[in-house]
């Protein structure tokens, strides 16, 4: 019996030893990870985004001294990596210093562009058959067509994604307007661009022979009655071309299609390749994207077209900010003065800045220098303060026009223009001029209203008021 208690009791310990030591080992196992299966997984990088497509820029300038320094800010201000961008321009055929404002641009800013090239031509000034610098002869068409199929030559071997080819008089002052004819995803697309009348940069009908044809849609289109994206049969000044699209390597500014028997015009032989080449020309007005200027008759000087310059710059401010000129060019200063004047009132409300800042900017493009007065402010007159400057309302005085009595408003301008004519007076002025802070001015002001007063000396007129 002692025996078999004694065996019991070693069997006893045997497997107390052995469920220690299992739980021992599941411990031992538990605080020491496999190696193998539980190390942590490797850190995985997301994709990086696609880099935007390649566009190369397209610039063709002539006598464009005055418009370069506007137009190459606009440029610089299109948001888009430079870094994607690739600047061709050509300029010849000068009388002003067209070269001069491009090389120094070009030398200032080709570290920012992927790749620049650069064709200047100092002779000859003009085209021996030209009657002007605004006028096309048959010679000067073959020359931009030339130069229009060297830039799209460069842009294949280039592997460049689009061509953007832009007139150096016309503003893209939306930045997003590069990115947004890149989105319609259309292989010849154009923005819209505002002028002062209801020229524009495509046209919606043509004729059989190649002309311009008036149709309705054109109205509808840029007027903005109808928005969106549309096909027409003619997009110029500035457009972009997707050179990935197939159809597009049969796209051919210089020479001529064989078949081509409509007018020699640059705009017009690409208009016909597009179509040879079963492409449809695409015009946007989703937005508002920029400014170009009427085009002037073939006798028209240089300085007309400067003064159509200022007039697109100061209408851009009208509905948005000034377009500032290139911070990579030397601009030429303005000298404003008083049109023979002797003085020139402009009348402000003080708490109108904005009115203020738009009216200085527009009066200085045009060089025209103005004395600020700031306005009474009719919203802030009460009873008692008009009793003190003895101003009493007529009885029963009602607007001819509204059919009720003055506004404060209107009694605030009324005392604005009275404190200048006191000034007049004051002063023993001969002849002034006054205006308002919210003009808008009609196209070569300055330069007409000039004329007006010489004509008024001249016929001698007795006037006291105009």
């Amino acid at each position: 019996m002692a025996a078999r208690r004694a065996a019991t009791l070693a069997c006893s310990l045997l497997l107390l030893s052995a469920a220690l030591l299992r739980r021992g080992c599941r411990a031992r196992f538990a605080a020491e990870p496999d190696s193998e299966h539980d190390e942590e997984e490797p850190e995985v990088f997301p994709e990086s985004p696609v880099q935007r497509p390649t566009v190369l820029v397209a610039i063709l300038a002539r006598n464009a001294a005055h418009a370069l320094p506007h137009f190459l800010g606009c440029l610089e201000r299109l948001d888009y990596p430079k870094s994607r961008m690739a600047i061709w321009a050509a300029t010849d055929h000068n009388v002003d210093n067209t070269t001069e404002i491009l090389r120094e641009w070009l030398k200032n800013v080709q570290r920012f562009y992927h790749y620049v090239e650069w064709r200047p031509m100092d002779e000859p000034e003009s085209y021996p058959d030209e009657i002007g610098p605004k006028h096309w002869p048959g010679s000067r068409f073959a020359h931009v067509m030339k130069l229009r199929q060297a830039a799209l030559r460069t842009a294949r071997e280039k592997w460049s994604d689009y061509i953007l080819f832009i007139d150096v008089d016309n503003f893209l002052t939306n930045p997003q307007t590069l990115s947004l004819m890149i989105a319609e995803n259309r292989t010849i697309v154009a923005p819209m661009l505002e002028s002062r009348g209801l020229y524009s940069n495509f046209w919606c009908g043509i004729t059989p022979q190649g002309f311009y044809k008036r149709t309705p849609d054109y109205l509808q289109i840029r007027e903005w009655k109808r928005m969106g994206c549309f096909p027409v049969p003619m997009v110029h000044s500035t457009f972009l071309i997707d050179l990935r699209k197939e159809a597009s390597d049969k796209l051919v500014f210089y020479p001529p299609h064989q078949d081509y028997t409509w007018t020699f015009d640059d705009i017009i032989v690409f208009a016909f390749s597009s179509r040879q080449a079963g492409i449809q020309m695409y015009i946007c007005n989703r937005e508002h994207y920029g400014y170009l200027p009427i085009p002037l008759k073939p006798h028209q000087t240089l300085q007309e077209e400067i003064e159509n310059l200022i007039h697109v710059q100061i209408e851009a401010m009208i509905d948005g900010p000034p377009m500032e000129p290139s911070q990579f060019v030397s601009v030429v200063p303005k000298y404003p003065d008083k049109m023979g004047f002797d003085e020139i009132f402009m009348i402000n409300l003080k708490r109108r800045k904005d009115r203020r800042d738009r009216m200085l900017r527009t009066l200085y493009e045009q060089e025209i220098e103005v004395k600020i007065v700031e306005a009474v402010d009719g919203k802030a007159l009460n009873t008692s303060q008009l009793k003190a400057l003895n101003i009493e309302m007529l009885p029963g005085y009602r607007d001819p026009y509204s059919s009720r009595p003055l506004t404060r408003g209107e009694i605030g301008c009324f005392l604005s223009h009275y404190s200048v004519w006191k000034e007049v007076i004051d002063r023993e002025l001969e002849k002034t001029l006054v205006i308002e802070d919210d003009v808008r001015f009609e196209h070569q002001f300055k330069k007409k209203l000039m004329k007006l007063m010489d004509d008024i000396d001249r016929a001698q007129l007795d006037w006291e008021l105009m």
